[in-house]
């Protein structure tokens, strides 16, 4: 990657800013000039690894309570949790006033496109929303529904993120995810072809993957047509296989503390293609849901100031060994 020095002694790197990876949330501020902030909307979807179709009891990491926000519950109506939404966010961030809609819980895509498109007018009657981002599964989407989402984004922002969470089908067989990483690359492809946003999700430390491995797959999804990356250390959470397993053989898992996630994420951004946009660096677990591991007191912005400078003080950034042997 070439490098080019700026006055004060700082480096600007190739997707044209001064922090050591490629930053979303750079990309969005230069993009609407402000702060664009998401409000959850639960649209009451469900998985096909829950409702029997593939699976029950979904995948073995998978807890929604971990991330889903008081006011974003299915029985309120998608009004209600978009008007309580702003009046949340209102109160850290008060001069927001463009949003994204995030249908984050379960998979935003499972069901018929008319209910899909339904759910999505709903959100439309709020100016205010300039777009809208759509958690799936990659086996949850077909050309009928990646059709209109093409035609969507034309005139709405629109961002269809996968949990891609392993390259490797033995680790998703494992996770009772219900798909393989093939699922995953067609998904991706198709929907990058149409023109929409990628978002994809990885977890980091999931049992039996090696350190290696995962630093190998993030060379194996920069060949993937990405617009931008969410990564995850793998986290222990209440009313979720992986809990049952911990609380029998807490062995199985070689869990990342905040200290050793440091440096190991660190490397793996320097085999991650430059071109691809880091939205999220960790996981964040509420402590109502939380097992393990114990990073409390680490908040996420801390911990990201601290990777920062750990990747500027040991001169790494993002891409810096894509095309280099693996290093751990």
């Amino acid at each position: 990657m070439n490098l080019m020095k700026k006055t004060m002694n700082k480096t600007v790197y190739s997707w044209g800013h001064t922090r050591p990876f490629n930053s979303y949330a750079n990309y969005i501020q230069s993009k609407f000039g402000a702060r664009i902030q998401k409000i959850s909307v639960h649209g009451n979807f469900t998985c096909p690894n829950r409702d029997g179709t593939k699976g029950v009891g979904g995948c073995s990491f998978c807890n929604n309570d971990a991330f889903i926000t008081a006011y974003c519950t299915p029985e309120r109506s998608i009004k209600q949790q978009i008007t309580e939404g702003k009046l949340f966010i209102k109160q850290r961030y008060k001069r927001v006033n463009r949003y994204f809609a995030y249908l984050q819980a379960y998979s935003n895509t499972y069901a018929p496109l008319s209910r899909i498109q339904a759910l999505i007018k709903e959100i439309q009657t709020f100016p205010e929303i300039i777009g809208v981002i759509i958690g799936t599964r990659p086996d949850c989407v077909d050309n009928e529904k990646l059709d209109y989402f093409a035609e969507l984004s034309k005139q709405y922002y629109v961002v269809i993120e996968y949990g891609v969470e392993s390259v490797y089908d033995t680790s998703l067989h494992a996770i009772n995810r219900g798909h393989d990483f093939a699922c995953s690359k067609n998904a991706i492809h198709a929907t990058a072809q149409r023109g929409i946003h990628v978002g994809a999700h990885m977890i980091l430390g999931l049992p039996n993957e090696s350190e290696q491995e995962i630093l190998e797959s993030a060379r194996i999804i920069s060949e993937l047509p990405i617009t931008s990356l969410k990564l995850h250390q793998l986290q222990i959470v209440k009313n979720t296989k992986f809990a049952d397993d911990f609380s029998k053989n807490p062995e199985q898992f070689s869990l990342f503390t905040a200290e050793t996630y440091i440096p190991f994420v660190a490397n793996y951004l320097t085999y991650i293609s430059p071109n691809i946009m880091i939205e999220r660096l960790a996981g964040d677990s509420p402590r109502r849901v939380r097992i393990a591991p114990n990073w409390e007191g680490v908040k996420y912005e801390t911990f990201v100031q601290k990777l920062e400078q750990y990747m500027l003080t040991h001169s790494l950034w993002q891409g810096k060994n894509i095309h280099k042997p693996i290093q751990l």
